[in-house]
């Protein structure tokens, strides 16, 4: 898995490492852990979104939106809002096929039961905001709050799906925090139930290309727990490169923790001498 979801929940979430009462400090992305695939840490009634604006959002197709990516005061004067910057729009989460076998989409309230087997994996819920002691109204809080972040602009959150059966199996998020200085993070976390199967390669692979392609995003980052080997592979195969180690960079459970970085970029070319964005 790779890189927590923003929480836009207030106060402290740390917790202790056996289930924190709520998800991580960290804010460095998705609702996606680092390094929550593949991989074992130490010691260890349907609804669907609603409807948002059509498109993908400020900046894209062209690069990223200019100004800070805040919302305006709306407390001032009209001559003071005529000059404030724009707040971030709501996007519309698309679906997207990741190959034969698997499929992306917007969340939904039949997503409970992903929830749930998430909510009792023992790592999934240090590093995102899965409630740590499952019951239906909190994973239907779970579910609303990916449906905020595209509503507000924050990001892409996706359910991982399997083609076969349409059971959702893990999830996925491109989180915009940083795109207005040209950057975005990538975060995923699979169930047990999903793992072993590709779909975590495939879901990260379909992402990046959309959003160095179809978004024009310049830059890409992931954050892994050193220890998760199989993500790190993941990433690396879907041409990530790492490129160093932020120590104790987030928090997980009662500890802070180091955490690598990867990163692609919409200029990098693999050794067909291809640029990335055009695979």
């Amino acid at each position: 898995m790779a890189a927590p979801e923003p929480d836009p929940r207030p106060g402290p979430t740390s917790g202790p490492s056996s289930g924190p009462s709520s998800g991580p400090t960290s804010d460095s992305e998705p609702d996606t852990g680092p390094g929550t695939g593949p991989g074992t840490p130490p010691g260890t009634g349907p609804g669907r979104a609603p409807a948002a604006r059509s498109g993908p959002g400020p900046g894209f197709g062209s690069g990223p939106r200019p100004g800070p990516d805040t919302d305006a005061d709306a407390d001032t004067d009209a001559d003071s809002d005529s000059d404030a910057p724009p707040g971030p729009e709501p996007l519309t989460v698309p679906s997207m096929s990741a190959g034969p076998d698997f499929g992306l989409r917007p969340w939904e309230m039949s997503d409970l039961p992903l929830v749930r087997e998430a909510a009792q994996d023992p790592y999934i819920p240090l590093i995102t905001t899965i409630p740590p002691r499952y019951s239906d109204k909190a994973a239907e809080a779970f579910v609303r709050r990916q449906w905020d972040r595209a509503a507000t602009g924050t990001g892409y959150p996706f359910a991982i799906v399997r083609s076969r059966d349409r059971r959702p199996v893990g999830a996925i998020g491109l989180w915009l925090r940083d795109l207005p200085q040209g950057r975005a993070s990538i975060g995923y976390w699979m169930v047990a139930s999903g793992r072993g199967q590709g779909v975590t390669r495939a879901a990260l692979r379909t992402v990046t290309h959309w959003a160095l392609h179809d978004l024009r995003v310049p830059r890409l980052q992931l954050f892994i727990e050193p220890w998760n080997t199989a993500s790190a592979h993941i990433a690396e195969d879907v041409g990530y490169r790492r490129e160093g180690l932020l120590r104790g960079w987030q928090q997980v459970g009662d500890e802070r923790r180091d955490m690598a970085v990867y990163g692609l970029l919409n200029s990098d070319r693999p050794a067909d001498g291809r640029a990335v964005a055009e695979d």
